[in-house]
């Protein structure tokens, strides 16, 4: 490395891969000195050579690395989550000094950012885990950043974060969440709620198609109009331009061609787990998940269609009043995705102490992630009217909305029901919805049961200060006392 550049680099990336080639411009862009590293050289070389005129400085190994940061050093590792990062890390630690400052921007555990925080700061290094969302676009352009870990190497970076962040009416894209795993908890929450969201609009498109029989350009143009109300946001957005995508050779619009099995990356089946782990109700986001690992099984399903029974999926009802249900009913189902997104950040933050503010998580969502959407507005005006809110569905701006919606809500999953056409996140935002407005549930019925076999006792609901009580239900311990 030249004798000049030693010292000078303000930030270094380590992991030249999309995401972290991204950034790095991005933080040049905005002013900043970067010192970059790959574990493969070749790439790292190339990568600079490819932006000669730029701020970077090239370097082949982790001390030389090092030895171009200006201190305290301030270093984002971008590589894939999981044993990767653990690597960089182990090599990196014995060459920093106290007050140097790692952050993880991939998407891991928030388990093992926690451990990570705990390991580093015993070595007086600073750690942040911080979730990254945007794609490559957004890492380039502007990312919703959530950061958590130490507060003191959030104040390292706060500038230039703040420089990088996508930029919307209310600030830039970026805050810091909390302590130990709390950003990368946040941005697993988030790609639950992509994972409903995506869902939900497959099944819309899946409802247009079969029990309309719209061809692929006339949905574009529907998403498109939709894109212009409260439905606005990056996917509706994206559907309606992936829809007008038709390939020249085969003639046809290009999402026809695509073979119907979706992949995963994991983190919606994290948000499911933590969910079941914390005793949240998430139906929307388990429906997608399950939507997807359904879609995997092709071959079964191809075999069972020759198989079971079929219903002919075209609507003989008023095509207008459909699709302006759709759209309705899309949108319920979104703020009840987002609900349970939000209780499950909730119940996060309450068990692990982290202080979460619910209405800034809205606010940076608004610009940069995937899920940016109009509908955060409302979120963050409900979050800031009561930061105790229990959940987003009795939010006053919501409730009269939810009210309205209902009869398109059940007309579309009714119609999707009698056709045979599969809308399983649709159908489980409905019953989130029923079930959390009941004051009474059968599990009375289920509690019963539970005692009958197992004696697993019940709390009587005419004396609940009696507390678990069991019932001889059968009659099985008088018979055996005999």
């Amino acid at each position: 490395m030249e004798e000049h550049a030693k010292g000078t680099a303000q930030i270094g990336v380590a992991g030249l891969g999309t995401m972290g080639s991204n950034l790095a411009l991005n933080f040049e862009d905005h002013g900043f000195t970067l010192a970059v590293w790959n574990r493969t050289t070749a790439k790292m070389e190339r990568f600079v050579t490819e932006n000669a005129d730029r701020r970077l400085i090239g370097t082949r190994t982790m001390p030389e690395f090092l030895a171009a940061l200006e201190r305290p050093r301030r270093i984002l590792v971008m590589v894939e989550a999981g044993s990767a990062v653990d690597v960089i890390i182990d090599g990196l630690k014995p060459l920093l000094e106290p007050g140097d400052l790692l952050i993880d921007g991939g998407n891991s555990w928030f388990k093992d950012t926690h451990r990570r925080q705990a390991e580093l700061e015993n070595a007086g290094l600073l750690f942040l885990g911080m979730g990254v969302s945007g794609g490559e676009a957004g890492a380039r352009f502007g990312p919703s950043l959530m950061p958590g870990g130490s507060r003191d190497g959030y104040t390292l970076v706060e500038q230039m974060l703040q420089a990088v962040a996508a930029k919307t009416d209310s600030g830039p894209c970026v805050s810091y969440v909390g302590p130990g795993g709390a950003g990368h908890f946040v941005k697993m929450v988030h790609n639950g709620i992509e994972y409903a969201d995506m869902q939900l609009i497959a099944e819309v498109y899946d409802i247009l198609r079969k029990a309309l029989g719209m061809a692929a350009d006339e949905m574009s143009d529907v998403f498109a109009e939709w894109n212009y109300g409260p439905l606005e946001s990056f996917l509706i957005e994206l559907t309606g331009k992936v829809l007008a995508v038709r390939d020249d050779e085969a003639g046809r619009p290009l999402v026809d061609l695509v073979l119907d099995a979706a992949a995963q990356k994991g983190t919606g089946r994290w948000t499911v787990q933590m969910a079941l782990e914390l005793g949240v109700p998430v139906p929307c986001i388990a429906a997608a998940l399950d939507a997807r690992v359904m879609s995997a099984l092709k071959q079964e399903r191809m075999a069972a269609s020759e198989k079971l029974p079929k219903l002919e999926a075209r609507c003989t009802g008023d095509r207008r009043e459909l699709i302006a249900n759709l759209h309705d009913a899309l949108v319920a189902a979104k703020i009840a995705s987002y609900a349970q997104g939000f209780n499950l950040i909730r119940a996060a933050s309450t068990v692990y102490a982290w202080n979460v503010d619910y209405r800034e998580i809205a606010r940076i969502w608004k610009g940069g992630c995937i899920i940016r959407a109009r509908l955060l507005n409302p979120i963050m005006s409900a979050y800031e009217h009561d930061p105790a809110l229990a959940n987003l569905l009795v939010a006053p701006d919501f409730i009269d909305y939810l009210d309205l919606a209902q009869s398109a809500w059940r007309h579309v999953i009714g119609t999707a029901a009698a056709l045979g056409i599969p809308i399983p996140a649709m159908s489980a935002s409905l019953a989130y919805f029923d079930s959390y407005r009941s004051p009474q549930l059968p599990q009375n019925l289920t509690q019963a049961q539970r005692d009958a076999f197992g004696a697993h006792t019940y709390v009587r609901a005419d004396r609940p200060r009696q507390g678990n009580v069991h019932t001889d239900w059968l009659g099985i311990e008088e018979k055996v006392k005999r």
